[in-house]
């Protein structure tokens, strides 16, 4: 019998034109002056554009904050909560790619509580309340609109976390009209880096790994793993998007209760230092990642179920072993199918950073207890040059 526990969102809304069909809940839950928390090319691409109009025909007063950039720093967070403080606003809503939704969390968490923000760093540390949350994504990938987690960069190069259950928000709107726009190398790497999230929480070894987190995370890598080509590809499908958005979705779930691990432990410096994008960062690293796990039996057999649920006519008459190199080779053919680089030279990074990478990478300690093994200094430095 397993003990376990389980916390996701608590009212999604999913649907062409679901934030609009469902506006007098969302500002009867935010209230009348909002912070809308974004980023310039989404206002300029005028994606934002039907939520600002809604918003402002039944609310008071709507601050936008479109400053926020890829990887945010910590010092856009500080403005962001600063202008809500100064306009007094009643709740907030994050409406972009992840790293808009994690600003607007740390923002409602600090706005409401008035907690420091170096106080909050860490699992469980925050202490809330929080204001009213509402997040949007435009992107099918982080899944942030449904984890407890908000990552931003700290210093130069340092990814920090705040995990707590009190930055999951009132409600999540997904729209999937809202990725129609996304091109297509934006969407193959978001994809990837939703399809790590569903692989690494399968086979985390964190105690929290559970049967219904295990049920999200296949789920959604079948969602993932049959629509990315036609969405990369055909980037007007509205079906191969739909599919891509709930894939997330049901992969934040997962990893939201049980954490990812060592890909994204590799993949944040990557990002940090070489501000490479999150989701091409995982997809660098991921197969690099899944070999070196495979010497663990549990995790070679965790790759090898996931092979049959994502293949089942190709999983007949061979072993578990056989099974799980299949599961690797197929996910970096499909990285390179969809036109993302396969290794770290072609997105400009020197051989000579993989020592720099690999003492980063074991600050993630939150992160790499979860891995199926146990990687070291000298192990991360071997998996970068691999990955070179």
């Amino acid at each position: 019998m397993e003990n376990f526990f389980f916390n996701t969102t608590s009212g999604i809304r999913f649907g062409v034109e679901s934030f609009v069909e469902n506006i007098y809940e969302i500002q009867k839950c935010i209230g009348n002056k909002v912070l809308f928390v974004t980023d310039k090319g989404i206002i300029d691409l005028g994606l934002a554009d039907n939520a600002v109009r809604s918003l402002k025909s039944v609310s008071e007063k709507v601050i936008i904050f479109d400053s926020v950039e890829p990887d945010p720093s910590l010092l856009t967070v500080e403005r962001a909560i600063s202008l809500g403080k100064e306009t007094g606003c009643s709740g907030v809503i994050g409406y972009g790619g992840g790293s808009s939704m994690d600003v607007a969390k740390l923002c409602a968490l600090i706005l409401g509580s008035d907690e420091n923000l170096s106080s909050v760093w860490g699992v469980n540390e925050a202490k809330g309340p929080r204001l009213p949350l509402i997040l949007v994504p435009t992107t099918a990938g982080t899944g942030s609109e449904v984890t407890p987690v908000a990552i931003i960069t700290v210093g130069e190069n340092e990814k920090r976390g705040v995990s707590s259950p009190l930055i999951l928000p009132d409600i999540a709107v997904l729209d999937p009209a809202l990725t129609l726009g996304l091109p297509k190398h934006t969407t193959a790497a978001t994809g990837i880096d939703a399809m790590v999230h569903a692989i690494e929480a399968y086979s985390s070894t964190n105690k929290n790994n559970n049967s219904i987190s295990r049920m999200y995370a296949i789920e959604a890598l079948k969602l993932l793993e049959r629509s990315i080509e036609t969405a990369v590809t055909d980037g007007k499908n509205l079906v191969a998007r739909s599919n891509m958005l709930r894939g997330s979705m049901l992969a934040g779930i997962a990893f939201a209760n049980s954490p990812v691990a060592a890909v994204h432990a590799l993949a944040y410096p990557i990002g940090g230092i070489f501000k490479i994008p999150h989701g091409l960062s995982n997809a660098l690293i991921l197969p690099h990642v899944l070999r070196f796990n495979q010497a663990d039996t549990q995790a070679s057999s965790s790759y090898a179920r996931l092979h049959d649920y994502l293949w089942p006519n190709q999983s007949q008459e061979i072993g578990i072993q056989s099974k799980s190199n299949k599961f690797i080779e197929k996910l970096a053919e499909l990285s390179e199918k969809i036109g993302l680089e396969k290794r770290l030279r072609d997105v400009g990074i020197p051989l000579k950073s993989c020592k720099t990478m690999a003492m980063e990478s074991m600050k993630q300690t939150r992160l790499l207890v979860n891995n199926p093994r146990e990687i070291t200094v000298k192990d991360a430095l071997e998996i970068y040059q691999a990955a070179w």
